[in-house]
């Protein structure tokens, strides 16, 4: 009996110093709300179109979502906008899928933009998935093709998407320059500037939803560094740790990168935040799905404003 309270008193103290290691680590890192230094080139990200007046589509929580809704009569093309932004900086790229027969539709994600809630957060990991699979069920059409386009952490969600329990509603997918983790070899430090995470606090929450821990989930664990101006005023600046844990594929990124349905993946070669020639050799370890495209001259925000890449990615959704 005695050596049985010995176990039992021993794992309480284990348990007691795994617990205050993971709260020491949160509480020792704060958000600074606001990062500097040098970024992605907002410069290069010359808009060519207006915005335009999403309508609202009703999650199943009866969060109103935002969306912009681009009829056609081929595959139904849902695209999915990078982090810190939203989707109407993507509507010239809809309107190039669209002019190509594609149906498109293009959301605000949860915690982002005109999509009702607070910005930078969800209710739950894996959220963002559920909605873009309810946001399927309700534009897609009987026998209609799905592809999901993504950019940067879209891309990464695409990929999730496709590792995850809705996969298999996809019939392909385009990768724009798609975030797949932050030790991936495809990742700069940082992304180049552009993200900040609060490592020690990141690890802490990682530590406590390892023994089933979620109540903390909603602390900040990312900041961005946003550009300066107007743009910002609609820019999401920080994402909590179960938004940002959604928002990319899961820690074994190539179980979900082996997932994928036919795809093509297309970067710049001036990209800050990723390094363009590192995205083949790594994937292709995983599958064999997919085409790859780098752009002379391009960085990490014009890809989805370039000529060449739409064409590109116009050809591809057409093949559907």
């Amino acid at each position: 009996m005695g050596f049985i309270k010995k176990i039992v008193r021993f794992a309480a103290i284990s348990a007691g110093i795994y617990l205050v290691i993971a709260v020491g680590l949160i509480l020792s890192q704060w958000p600074a709300g606001k990062v500097d230094g040098d970024g992605l080139h907002f410069d290069r990200m010359v808009l060519k179109t207006p915005p335009i007046e999403p309508e609202f589509f009703t999650l199943s929580d009866n969060t109103r979502m935002a969306v912009r809704l681009f009829e056609g009569d081929g595959p139904l093309v849902v695209v999915v906008h990078g982090s810190g932004g939203h989707g109407s900086g993507y509507n010239w790229l809809a309107e190039q899928f669209a002019a190509g027969g594609a149906k498109v539709v293009l959301p605000d994600l949860r915690g982002h933009g005109l999509t009702e809630g607070p910005r930078g957060d969800v209710q739950y990991i894996g959220q963002m998935e559920d909605d873009l699979a309810e946001l399927i069920t309700t534009y897609q059409e009987d026998g209609q093709e799905v592809i999901m386009v993504g950019h940067s952490s879209g891309g990464g969600l695409t990929i999730r998407f496709a590792g995850g329990a809705h996969g298999d509603m996809l019939d392909g997918a385009v990768l724009i320059a798609p975030f797949l983790k932050h030790d991936a070899p495809t990742s700069r430090t940082d992304a180049g500037g552009w993200a900040q995470p609060l490592v020690r606090r990141f690890i802490g929450l990682s530590m406590l939803n390892g023994v089933g821990i979620t109540a903390a989930n909603g602390m900040t664990v990312m900041e961005f560094n946003l550009p300066e101006g107007p743009l910002a005023e609609t820019m999401t600046q920080a994402y909590s740790f179960r938004l940002n844990t959604s928002y990319g594929p899961r820690s074994d990124y190539l179980a979900d990168v082996s997932k994928l349905p036919k795809f093509q993946l297309i970067v710049g070669r001036d990209d800050e935040a990723f390094l363009a020639e590192a995205f083949e050799p790594a994937m292709t370890a995983a599958t064999d799905k997919g085409t790859y495209h780098i752009l002379d001259g391009v960085s990490h925000l014009d890809v989805f404003l370039n000529e060449e890449a739409a064409a590109l990615m116009v050809d591809f959704v057409n093949e559907f």
